[in-house]
C-alpha cells in the first residue's frame, strides 16, 4: 500500500496544479511530439522505477504537452471538461477498478447504471423503460443504436441478422440528411450498410421533411433507417422532428437520432422546444462528455425497445454469470469497459434538474454572446442562426478567415477551430464547458478582435 499511496498522492499533487492553471494558461500545447519523446525516454528500461517516481516523470514530461481542453477558453470542438462531482468519481471508477459486465459481479455498477439510466430518460424527456447503453462515446452510441435498428427492420421481413447475416439478405436503406456528422457513416460503415442516401437539408442543415418524403416514397417499402440530428455540428440547428418522424413513420422506418450535444437541450425550460417530437423516434444517441460534462469515454445508447437492443447487443458464455433481469453487457458492443455510469450518477446527483438546466441555458448565452461581440467586429459576418451552442463566422474571404484562426492559435488566450461550410472556411465555435464564464468569453472575443486586424 505505501508504494500505491506515494503513486496516488503524486498524481494528486500534478492534477490539482493542472488544473489550478487552467484559468491563466495558454489554450494550446506548447512542446512538439518529439519534445515529449524525448522527455519520457524512448528506449524501455530494463529495471524497475519507483511508481511514485514514475508519475512524477510522466506528470512533468507531458505538462508542455497538453492542450487546455478542460479550460473554460477551449472552444474549438464539441467536448465539455469535467464537472467536479464527475471528476471525483472517476478516479473511484479507476481505484474501485469493477468488472462492469454482469449484475451478480458488480451490483454496485449495476445499481449505479440503473438509476442514471432512469434519470437521463426523465431529464431529457425520453420514453420511460427504454434501455440506456453506456458506451465509448457517441460515434459507438450511434453504432449501438444502429444496429438494434438494422436488426430490427430486417426481423420485420422475416431475416435474422444474427444467424445469417447481412449476405444474401433484404437491402437496408439508410436516409441521412446531407449535413449529418461523419460519424453516422462511419457507424454505417462499421454496420455493413455503406454510404446513406443523402437528402436534403436546408442551409441550416435541417432536413427537409418534403424531400425526404420523396427518398422514402422513391426507394419502395424495403427495411429502412431514417437518421436524424438534435444539433448540427455547424449551425447547432435541429431537425423538424414532429414532420420528419411521421413522415419516417408512414413508410415503417426505424427513427434514429444523432443527439451528440444537442439532445440536452431537452433538459432545459427554455430550450426543450428545439427537441420537441424529438421523443417520438425509435432509438437515441448522445455523449455525456459533451454537454453534460463527464470525464472521456461515456456516450450514452438509448433504444425504445429493449428486446431490440438486447438482441443486437446481448452475448451468452457458459462462464458468465448471468440474471434473468438482462446485465450490463447486453446493452453495448464491449465486455471489458469502465464504470461509465458512476461519473455521470455524480455529476446528475451534483446538478440536479435546476443544475443540468442552467448548465445548458448558460452554455447558450455565452454562444449567443460570441455571435454578438463577433458581428460588431469589423469585417466579421456571423453565418448561422444561433439557436444552441455552435456559432459560425467568416471574416471576409476564405484567406482572411485562414489568417484569422492562425493569428488566433498563435495568441493563444483560446483555442477556436476552423471549418468548411457549404463552401466557405469559417471560424466555429463550439461552447461546451461548464467553468466557461462571462470573463472567458470577453477575453476570447478581445482575441478575436486582435486576430481579425489585418496588418
Amino acid at each position: 500500500m505505501d508504494a500505491r499511496e506515494a503513486a496516488l498522492r503524486q498524481a494528486y499533487g500534478h492534477a490539482v496544479r493542472w488544473l489550478a492553471s487552467l484559468s491563466d494558461r495558454p489554450v494550446p500545447a506548447r512542446a512538439s511530439v518529439d519534445e515529449i519523446v524525448r522527455a519520457l525516454g524512448a528506449g524501455l528500461p530494463d529495471d524497475p522505477g519507483v511508481p511514485a517516481d514514475v508519475v512524477d516523470l510522466l506528470a512533468t514530461a507531458c505538462e508542455p504537452g497538453l492542450t487546455a481542453f478542460p479550460s473554460g477558453r477551449f472552444y474549438g470542438f464539441v467536448v465539455g471538461g469535467t464537472e467536479p462531482a464527475a471528476l471525483a468519481a472517476d478516479w473511484l471508477v479507476s481505484a474501485w477498478d469493477q468488472n462492469c459486465v454482469m449484475r451478480a459481479v458488480s451490483p454496485a455498477y449495476t445499481a449505479a447504471e440503473e438509476v442514471a439510466a432512469a434519470w437521463l430518460l426523465d431529464l431529457l424527456g425520453l420514453p420511460g423503460g427504454s434501455a440506456v447503453g453506456f458506451t465509448t462515446g457517441a460515434t459507438m452510441a450511434n453504432f449501438t443504436c444502429l444496429a438494434a435498428g438494422r436488426d430490427a427492420v430486417l426481423r420485420r421481413r422475416g431475416w435474422d441478422v444474427a444467424r445469417d447475416g447481412l449476405a444474401g439478405g433484404p437491402a437496408v436503406r439508410v436516409l441521412a440528411g446531407e449535413d449529418r456528422h461523419m460519424a453516422i457513416d462511419l457507424a454505417l460503415r462499421y454496420l455493413g450498410l455503406g454510404a446513406p442516401e443523402t437528402v436534403k437539408a436546408d442551409d441550416q442543415g435541417r432536413i427537409e421533411p418534403g424531400a425526404l418524403r420523396q427518398a422514402l416514397a422513391a426507394g419502395g417499402q424495403g427495411p429502412t433507417l431514417v437518421v436524424l440530428q438534435a444539433g448540427d455540428i455547424h449551425s447547432g440547428a435541429f431537425d423538424p422532428f414532429p414532420e420528419a418522424i411521421r413522415t419516417a413513420r408512414e413508410a415503417d422506418a426505424w427513427v434514429h437520432v444523432d443527439g451528440a450535444f444537442g439532445l440536452w437541450a431537452s433538459a432545459s425550460p427554455a430550450y426543450a422546444h428545439l427537441t420537441a417530437g424529438c421523443a417520438d423516434a425509435d432509438s437515441w444517441a448522445t455523449d455525456a462528455h459533451k454537454t453534460l460534462n463527464v470525464p472521456y469515454d461515456c456516450g450514452l445508447a438509448v433504444v425504445r425497445d429493449p428486446p431490440a437492443l438486447r438482441a443486437a447487443m446481448g452475448l451468452r458464455g457458459d462462464y458468465l454469470i448471468q440474471h434473468e433481469h438482462g446485465d450490463p453487457v447486453d446493452k453495448v458492443p464491449e465486455l471489458s469497459r469502465r464504470g461509465r455510469a458512476f461519473p455521470v450518477w455524480a455529476a446528475l446527483r451534483s446538478l440536479g434538474r435546476s443544475g443540468v438546466a442552467d448548465l445548458v441555458d448558460r452554455l447558450c448565452r455565452h454562444a449567443g454572446a460570441f455571435a454578438a461581440g463577433i458581428a460588431a467586429t469589423d469585417g466579421a459576418t456571423v453565418l448561422n442562426e444561433v439557436v444552441f451552442t455552435q456559432v459560425c463566422a467568416a471574416f471576409g474571404d476564405d484567406g482572411r478567415t485562414e489568417r484569422v484562426l492562425a493569428r488566433l492559435l498563435d495568441d493563444g488566450t483560446a483555442w477556436i477551430s476552423g471549418s468548411t461550410w457549404h463552401g466557405r472556411r469559417v471560424v466555429r465555435i463550439s461552447v461546451s464547458n461548464w467553468s466557461t464564464t462571462d470573463d472567458d468569453v470577453a477575453r476570447a472575443l478581445a482575441a478575436i478582435r486582435r486576430a481579425s486586424v489585418t496588418p
